[in-house]
């Protein structure tokens, strides 16, 4: 190809069909993909997954579980003398459940921007080390005014953690292993359940003079996570071509072994077109309307202690109870997502609101006597939590464009009842809302899946090249993958919506 035949190819914007684009419009795996179509080994690929999940795995588990043990630090000092130590009103209380989530929905797409801007590991580290001082700063707190604020600030970081998790599986795994590497690091909700009742317990038994117990808890769970903060910080990858834990051939074969995805790595430009998508795609707003339905169950996340507290249980019984609290969470995260690769995802997540509505229906009927009836019932009303888990690695799967499927992400702010009671009804009501939205977007997916059946190859994108200057000056071309041309999923055809 001339010179003045590449310049003009330059000028045209691959989208009109030209053979040509920027270096700065691909996924930056571009670089890395290699020359063959040929699959990579299955052998291969088994080994080259086991290594990063070897490395990545563990620390991802370790910092969602101190993420949501830092999160639900407040529900235990309840029960630690928080309230006689501020002097905070049940009213008070509530609210700073609520501020945790309107800074959380406030600072959310300023985050998802940051995580298409900047490097997602390091961001990630940054807010971590803030979360960390923050929640480090609530142990000398003694106010209500004081306390919002550092509420606030945790809402605020906790918006980059959880969609920068999501980026990060979408990077290194395969769609079909995307949602049980989900159900891996977010079932460590449960894990931090079980770590901080089992703290908390300990904590009971201190005679500290001018420390309260919820001090000291506050103080431990802040200083693991700043730890946390500097191990993500040294040893958590931004992307695959990036992660020093891959030779360079190991990093050429885990962008081969994702090109399956047909979505790509990482893309660092923000599209207008993608953002514009993002909000006319019908999944979208699907997708919407379930987050904020399924996370009802989340009114309980800081109330949960309190709960138990009134089925008639001592303050070191409930501790303890806390504990088969997050087990319970284990195994129904773990049983929905190995659910999955039996019956589809909208269908397990379906399965799982059945058992959720039973208990919540209990909960709604039994009588105050029955402490245990009561007790089992809240644990069967957990499985609520699984269909959000399980959408989760299901959300990676079927968006693509990464200005599209890392911008805005559109969560509710729950607003908790001033009356310290559960509103179990609206629960169960909920569990079937969630249910039949979540059959909606399967149907969608799969109208969607045979209507590109039908279509005639579109071979717009099987012919395009990337210009690339050398250190030396000189310019080479190469060919990209479809996978790589960084396109959403409605882009390409050839995209196809697991279900």
């Amino acid at each position: 190809m001339s010179a003045s035949d590449h310049s003009e190819k330059e000028k045209q914007p691959y989208s009109n069909g030209a053979n040509a684009v920027k270096e700065s419009d691909v996924d930056v795996a571009a670089a890395y993909a290699p020359g063959s179509d040929a699959p990579l080994d299955p052998v291969e690929s088994i080994e080259l997954r086991r290594k990063i999940d070897f490395f990545l795995m563990p620390l991802m588990c370790i910092l969602y579980l101190m993420t949501f043990a830092d999160k639900i630090t407040l529900g235990q000092s309840a029960i630690l003398g928080i309230f006689a130590d501020t002097k905070l009103t049940q009213n008070e209380f509530n609210w700073l459940n609520t501020i945790f989530y309107i800074s959380y929905l406030a600072f959310e797409y300023p985050q998802n921007l940051a995580l298409q801007k900047f490097p997602v590991g390091k961001w990630m580290s940054i807010n971590i080390f803030i979360w960390a001082v923050a929640l480090l700063a609530h142990s000398a707190c003694k106010s209500f005014g004081a306390l919002f604020a550092v509420r606030f600030i945790l809402g605020m970081c906790e918006g980059a953690i959880t969609p920068g998790f999501m980026i990060v599986t979408s990077m290194f795994y395969t769609r079909e292993e995307q949602t049980r590497r989900v159900g891996y690091w977010f079932l460590m909700n449960g894990a931090g359940i079980i770590f901080l009742g089992l703290t908390a317990f300990g904590l009971l038994h201190t005679k500290t003079p001018n420390f309260a117990p919820w001090q000291w808890l506050m103080i431990i769970t802040g200083l693991l996570t700043l730890v946390v903060a500097v191990l993500f910080w040294f040893f958590f990858p931004d992307s695959p071509v990036s992660a020093r834990f891959l030779t360079a051939d190991e990093k050429s074969k885990a962008v081969q072994r994702i090109k399956v995805n047909q979505a790509g790595v990482e893309n660092k430009r923000w599209k207008r077109d993608q953002f514009i998508e993002a909000f006319t795609d019908p999944k979208t707003w699907l997708l919407a309307l379930f987050v904020a339905s399924s996370n009802i169950f989340n009114a309980v996340t800081n109330q949960r202690q309190l709960i138990v507290k009134q089925f008639g249980y001592t303050i070191g019984q409930t501790t303890l109870l806390g504990t088969v609290d997050g087990a319970v969470q284990i195994l129904t995260i773990l049983s929905g997502v190995y659910l999955v690769r039996y019956v589809g995802h909208a269908y397990a997540a379906v399965a799982c609101y059945v058992p959720a509505f039973i208990g919540s229906i209990l909960l709604n009927t039994l009588p105050s006597t029955n402490k245990i009836g009561l007790l089992f019932s809240y644990w069967t009303s957990v499985y609520a939590v699984t269909p959000y888990a399980i959408c989760l690695g299901w959300m990676g799967s079927i968006t693509a464009g990464h200005t599209k499927s890392k911008g805005p992400k559109f969560e509710s702010a729950l607003i908790f009842l001033t009356a310290n009671r559960v509103p179990w009804a609206i629960l169960s009501g909920f569990c079937v809302f969630s249910a039949l939205v979540i059959l909606a977007l399967r149907t969608y997916l799969l109208l969607e899946n045979k209507r590109r059946d039908r279509e005639q190859h579109d071979d717009k994108y099987d012919d395009v090249y990337v210009a690339h200057t050398q250190a030396d000056g000189t310019t080479i071309e190469k060919k990209v993958d479809r996978a790589f041309l960084d396109l959403t999923d409605r882009q390409n055809r050839e995209f196809r919506y697991i279900l």
